[in-house]
């Protein structure tokens, strides 16, 4: 299992970036999928998750700003993230479950694949 984010970069607040993770050696559509992010000196947080069938969810900081999506044909993770804060700024990374059909989660310990990150830095 193979993930590769892409397209962190730096963004003036109130800015848009789109985030895609890349997933190699099956379908997005068979696991659940999700990206959470990690600010220097603190704990990984969940921002977004869909599962395996399709649902997503997030967490509340990003209700209305941040959208999860998929390609199960290109077999990629994407999000995207209207509206940035300073408070944004972090490591994001794409993770995925081990179980089929799995429910989506906002929990980090639920992930057992993770992709090397990608960051987003917001300036106000």
């Amino acid at each position: 299992v193979q993930l590769v984010e892409s397209g962190g970069g730096s963004v003036q607040a109130g800015g848009s970036l789109r985030l895609s993770c890349a997933a190699s050696g099956y379908s997005c559509s068979i696991f659940s999928m999700g990206w959470v992010r990690q600010a220097p000196g603190e704990e990984r947080e969940g921002v977004a998750a869909i599962s395996a069938g399709g649902s997503p969810t997030y967490a509340d900081f990003v209700k209305g700003r941040f959208t999860i999506s998929r390609d199960n044909t290109m077999a990629t993770l994407y999000l995207q993230m209207n509206n940035l804060k300073p408070e944004d700024t972090a490591m994001y990374y794409c993770a995925r479950r081990t179980t089929f059909g799995s429910s989506a989660t906002l929990k980090p310990a639920d992930y057992k694949y993770w992709g090397q990150g990608t960051q987003v830095t917001v300036s106000s």
